[in-house]
């Protein structure tokens, strides 16, 4: 489920620095004209199309459902940001599907229930997923479109990026007694069976996140992302590299000692989750250059629920929900425009800290490269 970024000197944040401690309905797929806005919604490119924002919600009401895919509850306040669609049109049910999944999943779900009322609306997509589907999307642009910088975002309205953390290492206190200060000590004996990633790098976005910061730390770059596939299977030669999905639950019990995924999944599931999280479980953005990633909003344009797919994504750039995302740790696409305006929760920016000012994030370009590298030789390398 995206991107990279961070040097040595960036103030971050009380909750991503250093080691801190604690991402069925009942409409008929596709075309949905609205009786009550006289629109064919799944065309629609803006608010306009249906007379304005009431307009829109007014045909989102008529489809009475959403479906979202891929959305943990704790990916990036995801729990709060859905609770709250529903509390502010409670007239539109959600239903979050496999929220474990993986960028390859949504994807494979839109393809598979196509012309179906319980394939997905809308999409939250890693870069290297995203750029292989975008005959999927539909072209919507957003009420606060200007606020989104123009490289963070398609000219046509297919994509656009929505909130980034950095990747980490998150680990188990109780078993690991020093915090790793390099990639490279994930190498060491004391790692045995113990490292463990969000899934296959050919199919997940912060899997492959992964990879790319085990190259940034073993002389590769952005461009070159061999010497990340060469360190996992360092990894998986010398033990250390498990298989395990990690979740909140495997590291609560200790199956999954170290993760490495984006800093505001590593947070969530430590103290910060109260009684439901791991109380020994610590957060590592390494020194030097990290690793960061945004992912991508977009719409299926074969949407059940086309209207209530455009208001969540409107919902989703007002600067309430962009404050949900900056909670989190994750870094909103619109920040620098909520600065701007003053719409930014300045408490809980004092608290996370300025988005970094040297981010390394692939291109759209170096992620389809990267993609082709990983699917040619990931599984070689750990099998």
């Amino acid at each position: 489920m995206k991107r990279s970024r961070i040097v040595a000197g960036v103030a971050f944040s009380a909750a991503v620095v250093a080691v801190l401690a604690g991402c069925s309905t009942s409409s008929t797929a596709g075309s949905s004209t609205s009786s009550t806005s006289k629109v064919d919604a799944a065309t629609a490119t803006s608010a306009a199309a249906f007379g304005g924002m009431d307009g829109l919600v007014a045909a989102a009401n008529a489809e009475g459902a959403l479906n979202v895919i891929t959305l943990p509850p704790s990916w990036a306040n995801y729990g709060k940001i859905i609770a709250g669609f529903e509390k502010k049109y409670p007239k539109i049910k959600i239903t979050s599907a496999n929220p474990n999944g993986s960028s390859a999943d949504e994807v494979a779900a839109a393809k598979s229930l196509k012309g179906q009322s319980t394939a997905p609306d809308v999409f939250d997509l890693g870069t290297a997923v995203l750029n292989a589907n975008t005959d999927l999307l539909a072209n919507y642009k957003v009420a606060n479109w200007s606020d989104i910088p123009t490289d963070f975002k398609s000219a046509d309205g297919t994509w656009y990026y929505d909130y980034t953390g950095l990747m980490s290492i998150g680990y188990d206190s109780s078993k690991i007694k020093t915090a790793p200060k390099s990639i490279n000590d994930l190498l060491g004996s004391s790692y045995k069976n113990e490292v463990a990633i969000k899934g296959d790098p050919t199919q997940a976005n912060e899997a492959a996140s992964a990879v790319y910061l085990a190259a940034l730390g073993n002389g590769g770059s952005a461009d070159d992302i061999q010497p990340g596939i060469d360190f996992f299977q360092k990894l998986k030669a010398n033990g250390n590299f498990i298989s395990t999905l990690p979740t909140q639950a495997t590291v609560n019990s200790g199956e999954t000692p170290v993760v490495l995924q984006w800093s505001y999944n590593n947070l969530a599931w430590g103290p910060a989750a109260g009684g439901a999280g791991n109380p020994n479980w610590k957060t590592v953005v390494l020194p030097g250059t990290a690793l960061g990633s945004y992912y991508n909003q977009a719409i299926n344009k074969d949407a059940p629920h086309p209207a209530a797919a455009r208001l969540w994504e409107e919902y989703l750039y007002t600067p309430a929900v962009q404050n949900l995302f900056l909670a989190s740790g994750a870094y909103p696409s619109t920040l620098a425009a909520m600065e701007k305006a003053g719409t930014v929760d300045k408490a809980t920016l004092a608290k996370v800290g300025g988005a970094p000012s040297d981010f390394v994030q692939l291109t759209s370009d170096q992620a389809t490269k990267a993609a082709t590298l990983l699917t040619a030789g990931w599984a070689k390398a750990v099998n």
